[in-house]
């Protein structure tokens, strides 16, 4: 209980600025928390894709491997959709590539959606952190001008512990909100990875086929 009175006490001595790094933080763990369930979400459906159109790619059947791809909505079977169909009608490698290619171009900006403002959200709560503080420390002194001699120095110390508050919590909002980014970066450079090594071997492939687009069944 004493160390719940005491963060109470700490929030409130911060200010008014306390406040708008608190909403800050609930807007970073909603994006935080979307973004961890759908690339979740998109990782283990592309996987579940890929495991099943692989072997019948190995096995020649594209005709079987394109049905199954056009039924799923994963972003896998999107770029694999894009790749099985352009191979069906004109057979050629590059082609095929490059078809592929702007299936990602489509994929990668839903996978990379909102991301980037953890970031910014993190840099807002540090200058609204900054901002509280430089607020503060301006009443303080406005106030210390105008009391006793004797008692400016602890008046001075106590406001200036005071105002240091809202930056402390600024920084306590920003720096799990940069690890967040970073995290949620990596698990979709993760995803963008699989798409291209899916792209790099439906192409090989194809090229190593002669007549890709019939199903040899």
């Amino acid at each position: 209980m004493e160390k719940l009175y005491a963060i109470i006490g700490f929030f409130q001595s911060g200010g008014v600025f306390m406040y708008p790094i608190v909403l800050v933080l609930a807007i970073g763990l909603a994006i935080a928390i979307e973004r961890y369930v759908y690339l979740t979400i998109v990782r283990v459906s592309n996987r579940r894709v890929w495991n099943r159109v692989l072997p019948l790619l190995e096995g020649g059947k594209y005709d079987n491997a394109l049905e199954y791809a056009i039924r799923s909505n994963a972003a896998m079977s999107r770029i694999l959709g894009f790749g099985l169909n352009t191979a069906k009608t004109h057979g050629n490698g590059e082609e095929v590539q490059m078809a592929m290619e702007e299936g990602l171009l489509e994929v990668v900006p839903r996978l990379e959606k909102r991301t980037h403002y953890l970031a910014t959200l993190a840099n807002i709560a540090t200058l609204l952190g900054l901002l509280g503080t430089i607020m503060g420390l301006t009443e303080a002194f406005s106030a210390v001008s105008e009391a006793d001699p004797a008692d400016k120095a602890s008046l001075l110390s106590a406001s200036i512990s005071v105002a240091m508050n809202t930056t402390a919590f600024g920084l306590m909002v920003a720096i799990p909100l940069l690890l967040i980014h970073a995290v949620m970066q990596t698990k979709t450079t993760e995803v963008v990875d699989s798409l291209e090594m899916a792209t790099v071997r439906l192409t090989n492939l194809i090229t190593s086929e002669t007549s890709p687009g019939q199903d040899r069944t």
